[in-house]
């Protein structure tokens, strides 16, 4: 049987409101347990999973005994904030089965274009995913100043697979993928098993109202492009499909697969090496080379001799050899000031030059670009 080749290391997996809430009677926990084992899985398997879990309202309304979903917004937030807590409890209990940690992180999209919090939120998944723990992430309805809608958590699904730098955007729904039309009112509607994901007839094949229509395959067209930005194709497929989840991570033609122009480090490298006036300049030691080239790491301060340029935390900087020759370009977790301080000194001493940082390293392996 043909099966897809398929980078795997890296997963952002968004779960559907349908698929865990069972109509109306609040979360579907043996549906949580049943994903919850197939994440366990592919956890065992060494991927990094990160989740992104619709059902907050849903479980909200249950508690609330609510006979309909609220039309106001104040309404809509207060059931996201007290299904939250049955949402995450939910997560945590069914993964700790299988002694996995979870965390919960709730975002807003002001959360990712904030450089600041952008960087923060990226370092603590990072360290997450680092310590082998399942981020459970949702949209913080809470405190969103937009109308809470249908196919939010697809585009928040997108944008954190970018902020992690994920390998594969799976989307999982009540329906078997993009249709070539809609099935509903012709017969002969296709399947499409793969397509690019910045294909404008997209949108055409995803238009229309109802399940397949606006707030539906369309915002999964949407979030596909999105991702498909950074270089991550996403997958669409049905959650209804028995262990569907392993099965695509297999490389089964489950759905379709949205591709990228451009795969991720390619897409990545491309854009950071389009910063021809880079901020600053950090000059390294042939170990810190070595790192970076042939053992794939991040860059620690240790390998860091000289610091030049003014530039803050989360610009984009030049690392050249100490002849000058161009190594890399990358984000930078410190301003050149503290660069400079904490250049040449062990991870050790970090805390007690700067206090508590956010980052040990002077540019994470996923935010640099090696030449």
């Amino acid at each position: 049987m043909k099966k897809r080749q398929l980078a795997c290391k890296r997963i952002v997996v968004k779960i559907g409101s349908a698929l865990l809430t069972a109509n109306g009677l609040g979360l579907d926990r043996q549906a949580i347990t049943s994903w919850a084992k197939q994440l366990a899985t592919l956890h065992a398997q060494g991927c990094e999973v990160i989740l992104v879990s619709s059902g907050a309202v849903a479980e909200g309304m249950v508690r609330m005994k609510l006979s309909g979903r609220p039309d106001n917004l104040p309404a809509l937030q207060a059931c996201a904030a007290i299904g939250q807590m049955g949402l995450v409890e939910a997560w945590s209990s069914a993964l700790l089965d299988h002694d996995i940690q979870t965390a919960q992180v709730l975002l807003t999209h002001d959360d990712l274009s904030d450089r600041q919090r952008y960087l923060n939120g990226g370092n603590t998944l990072r360290q997450l995913i680092d310590w082998r723990v399942i981020p459970v992430i949702n949209e913080n309805d809470t405190v969103a100043t937009d109308e809470i809608r249908f196919g939010d958590n697809d585009t928040l699904g997108a944008l954190v697979a970018a902020l992690v730098g994920a390998d594969l955007l799976i989307i999982l729904t009540d329906q078997q993928g993009m249709f070539d039309r809609d099935p509903r009112k012709d017969s002969n509607a296709t399947l499409l098993s793969s397509v690019r994901a910045m294909d404008e007839t997209l949108f055409e094949m995803a238009g229309g109202g109802g399940v397949l229509g606006r707030g539906g395959m369309v915002t999964k067209v949407r979030a596909a492009r999105l991702a498909a930005k950074s270089g991550c194709p996403t997958l669409i497929a049905s959650g209804q499909a028995e262990q569907v989840l392993l099965r695509l991570i297999d490389g089964e033609e489950l759905g379709t697969l949205l591709t990228p122009d451009a795969d991720r480090l390619t897409a990545r490298k491309q854009w950071l090496a389009a910063h021809l006036q880079t901020a600053g300049r950090l000059i390294l030691d042939d170990g810190a080379i070595r790192a970076l080239k042939i053992d794939k790491r991040s860059l620690l301060p240790v390998g860091v001799q000289a610091v030049e340029g003014a530039f803050e935390r989360g610009d984009v900087v030049e690392c050249v050899s100490q002849q000058g020759q161009r190594i890399a370009v990358g984000i930078v977790n410190f301003d050149s000031a503290s660069a400079a301080l904490v250049a040449r000194q062990p991870s050790s001493k970090i805390t007690a030059l700067l206090g508590e940082q956010n980052s040990i390293e002077m540019i994470h392996r996923d935010q640099m670009a090696v030449f």
